[in-house]
C-alpha cells in the first residue's frame, strides 16, 4: 500500500486537504488521483485509511476511512553522532537509519570528516536530508519524526555530551578493543537507560586524539568484529546490533 506523511496541520475533521509539495508528490508524481486509495501518516503517530474524493488543480481532498494507531519507537531511542562523510554515504545513511528505527543522527564535524567547515554544509544539502527522511519514513510505515541535528563540531558536542544514568554512549572503534558491543550492552542496558548514543567515525575513523576525548568522556570504544567496516555499513550494524540485543528484533 501507497504511504505518505502530511502534517496534522492539513487535517480537518473527516478530512485531510492536500495541496503544495504533498499534492504534487500524490497526485503528480505517484499519480493518486480521484478515487484513489491510500494510507497518510503524520506526527500524531496515527495513520490514516483515505479515499481522495474532490480534485482541482491547486488543492485535493481526501476522506478519512479507517484510523490506526502506528506503535511508537521503543525505549531507549537509538541515536548516531556521526562524523561527516561523503555527502552519498550520508544520504544513504540517513535513510536506512530511518528504516530502521534510528531516532537521529547528529553530524559530527572532526579531524577526518569530509566536511571541515561547518559552514561548508549548505541549506538546501540540509533541505535535502529532510526529504531523504520524509520518503523513509512514508516507505517504512514510520510515524515517529526523524531528525538530523545541526552540525557541530566533535569536541563541542563531547562539550555537552552528559553521561547520566538514562544515557548510554557506545563508541564503535575499527581497531583493537577487548570489549564487543554485545558484551557491553548486556552489562550496562537496564530499565533506566532511555537513549543510546552511538559515536562512529567518517572514513578514516576518529584521530587518536580524537579517541581520547570520546573515552575520556566516559564512552569506550567497542568491538564488532575483526573486520573493518565502511562507515555506511557500520551506521547499519551498529542500529541491527542493537535492536536484536535491547529488543530482540530480527
Amino acid at each position: 500500500m501507497r504511504r505518505y506523511w502530511v502534517s496534522e496541520n492539513y487535517f480537518e475533521d473527516d478530512m485531510v486537504n492536500l495541496e503544495g509539495d504533498s499534492l504534487h508528490h500524490i497526485r503528480d508524481v505517484c499519480r493518486q488521483g480521484l478515487g484513489s486509495r491510500f494510507e497518510i501518516l503524520n506526527e500524531t503517530g496515527k495513520a490514516y485509511f483515505v479515499e481522495v474524493i474532490e480534485e482541482s488543480k491547486k488543492r485535493a481532498k481526501a476522506k478519512i476511512l479507517e484510523t490506526r494507531q502506528v506503535p511508537p519507537l521503543k525505549r531507549p531511542h537509538i541515536h548516531i553522532a556521526l562524523s561527516l562523510p561523503r555527502y552519498a554515504k550520508m544520504d544513504f545513511i540517513i535513510e536506512k537509519s530511518v528504516e530502521l528505527g534510528v531516532k537521529s543522527i547528529q553530524p559530527l564535524v572532526s579531524d577526518f570528516s569530509f566536511v571541515k567547515k561547518l559552514s561548508e554544509v549548505s541549506n538546501n544539502k540540509k533541505e535535502r536530508w529532510k526529504k531523504i527522511s520524509l520518503s523513509a519514513m512514508q516507505q517504512s510505515g514510520r510515524c515517529e519524526p526523524f531528525t538530523v541535528s545541526e552540525p557541530i563540531s566533535l569536541e563541542n558536542f563531547l562539550n555537552q555530551f552528559n553521561q547520566n544514568k538514562e544515557q548510554l554512549g557506545l563508541f564503535f572503534y575499527e581497531g583493537e578493543s577487548p570489549t564487543p558491543v554485545k558484551e557491553y550492552l548486556q552489562s550496562h542496558i537496564n530499565s533506566e537507560i532511555q537513549d543510546i548514543w552511538v559515536f562512529i567515525g567518517s572514513e578514516g575513523g576518529f584521530s587518536d586524539q580524537e579517541r581520547k576525548l570520546i573515552d575520556a568522556s566516559g564512552v569506550p570504544p567497542l568491538t564488532l568484529g575483526p573486520q573493518i567496516l565502511r562507515v555506511e555499513t557500520a551506521c547499519v550494524v551498529a542500529a541491527a546490533v542493537i535492536k536484536y540485543e535491547v529488543f530482540n528484533e530480527f
